[in-house]
């Protein structure tokens, strides 16, 4: 059994034979841990997943010099610029998502002022050369997945404002339909383009909770989100039927799980353990939906023992049992208060597992 057969077994719940592992790092932890591998020689386990590269733009983006000139008021000399046109001001550099966002839509009172803007348009065709690297991935036995998280919501608010995104959805739909639409069109054709390279799984997401809360009502779910999102996922299965997608939010989304699973969500990712506890979620879902995840970057990654880590992990995967269910991971990027002997203890605890028949 390839990583690719294997992987697909984990999350089809059909049985699987090693846990691989999936993490991302902040710079800050990523430069200590290399230093831990060059200075003792550690062998890294599997990696889940390879990642395709995503859908270029039709047209050549505008220049930073451009979107500059569409803010009334000065933005730091190191911003950089999305192809939307959202400012993205540096932060810590050690926690390398933390930064600011100036939403260039913000101040719109029209809907014609929304239709004018300069929106990026991505290509569904991907080039022979791209093809071709993603069918060598996967002859290689890897799984390739393509990530297109921050999918349709935070798109939106990031050009809108979230206050702003919200207040339209509240009082006026024809202003929230004219951002959401946008995005939701360019969100079906970088779906297309995924699937159509041939990937075998794409990420999809948008943070739709809080912390102890979901972010909206399910109303108001139901009414904005909730179809653009099928929408989405039928663009990309209107290509490859099998495609498997993932879905990211942090937080408290318990309430919407059905919801996701109804749309065609096959992996929910990353069940917080802060917000939400799995083997609740598990007991309820997981003979409809597989996850990944569970492994909290707020509590137990930073402050827990390697020893806590590596029982959590075992522990956990018993609980899911041989039919897989479960890819485990880290919830989020893991920051600079997470030791490097934690990392360490995470990697070993999946590449000792021994799955019991």
């Amino acid at each position: 059994m390839n990583d690719r057969e294997n992987l697909f077994g984990l999350l089809r719940r059909t049985g699987y034979a090693f846990m691989p592992v999936e993490f991302s790092m902040s710079p800050d932890l990523e430069a200590r841990f290399k230093q831990y591998v060059r200075t003792t020689g550690y062998k890294m386990p599997r990696r889940a997943m390879r990642y395709l590269p995503g859908a270029p733009l039709v047209s050549r983006p505008h220049t930073a010099s451009f979107w500059r000139e569409r803010y009334a008021y000065p933005l730091a000399e190191d911003t950089n610029f999305d192809e939307y046109g959202v400012a993205w001001e540096s932060g810590s550099a050690a926690a390398m998502h933390m930064r600011r966002l100036r939403h260039p839509l913000a101040e719109a009172q029209t809907v014609e002022e929304i239709q004018s803007y300069p929106f990026p348009k991505f290509s569904k065709k991907p080039l022979l050369p791209a093809r071709m690297y993603a069918a060598a991935l996967k002859a290689a036995g890897n799984f390739v997945i393509g990530s297109m998280q921050c999918t349709i919501w935070e798109t939106a608010w990031y050009l809108r404002s979230m206050e702003a995104l919200m207040m339209d959805m509240l009082c006026d739909e024809e202003m929230a339909d004219a951002v959401l639409d946008v995005v939701t069109a360019n969100a079906c054709d970088r779906a297309v383009y995924f699937a159509v390279m041939g990937a075998d799984g794409i990420y999809l997401g948008d943070d739709i909770g809080m912390q102890s809360s979901p972010m909206m009502s399910m109303d108001l779910y139901d009414r904005f989100l909730k179809p653009r999102l099928q929408k989405v996922i039928a663009a990309a299965r209107a290509v490859r039927p099998d495609i498997l997608v993932f879905y990211h939010s942090c937080g408290f989304v318990e309430p919407f799980i059905d919801r996701l699973i109804e749309v065609g969500v096959d992996v929910l990712n990353p069940v917080q353990p802060e917000s939400m506890d799995f083997r609740e979620i598990y007991a309820q879902y997981g003979d409809r939906i597989s996850f990944c995840g569970t492994l909290g970057t707020q509590t137990l990654m930073p402050f827990g023992t390697p020893q806590e880590i590596r029982d959590f992990v075992w522990d956990t995967l018993d609980m899911v049992g041989p039919k897989g269910g479960l890819l485990i991971a880290p919830t989020h990027l893991l920051e600079p208060e997470v030791p490097v002997e934690n990392v360490i203890a995470y990697l070993d605890a999946c590449k000792q597992y021994k799955v019991k028949k």
